[in-house]
This record gives C-alpha cells, structure tokens and sequence, in this order.
C-alpha cells in the first residue's frame, strides 16, 4: 500500500470514529436522537443496521453540521473543531 493509500485509509478511519461518535453523542439526548430519527425517517433499529454503511455516517455528520449548537456542543464533547467536523464529512463522503 502507498503512503498515500495509507494517509486516505487513515483518513477515512478518522472520520468513521469521529462520526460514530457522533451517533453516540445524539444517541444520548433523547431530543437529539428524535430530531434525528424523525428527518431521517429511521428506527433505533434502523440506525444500528444503517450505522456500517458510510453513506450513513456521512449523514450523521451533515445533521450535527446543521445546526450550530448542536455541532458546537458535540465538538466541545469530543474536544474537536466544527472544521475537524466538516473535514471529517468531507472525507467520508469523497473518500
């Protein structure tokens, strides 16, 4: 494997934990996790099947970027930037 195929793998693997967690930070706050659930017309169980699917995790990380509060308290959470967000979904969605 290139240096550069193991810098994007290492990328993406960021970016998977960083939206994973994510998941988790919505998962609990019972008004996140609804806000969630509702715009994505997904079950709890349908998010634990979605959550192995990047497509997913991209999504994940485009619904805490659209709302500034809750982007900035995730961020603070996890001790991230709202760029280190942004990139993280950057790099999900174009490998």
């Amino acid at each position: 494997m290139s240096e550069t195929s193991k810098s994007m793998h290492k990328r993406r693997e960021s970016a998977e934990n960083i939206a994973i967690s994510a998941l988790g930070f919505l998962a609990a706050n019972q008004e996140h996790l609804e806000g969630f659930l509702a715009l994505s017309g997904l079950t709890p169980d349908g998010v634990r099947h979605a959550a192995a699917d990047s497509g997913f995790l991209v999504g994940v990380l485009q619904h805490v970027l659209s709302d500034e509060k809750l982007a900035g308290a995730f961020a603070l959470e996890s001790g991230l930037s709202a760029e280190d967000l942004a990139r993280a979904a950057h790099a999900l969605e174009h490998g």
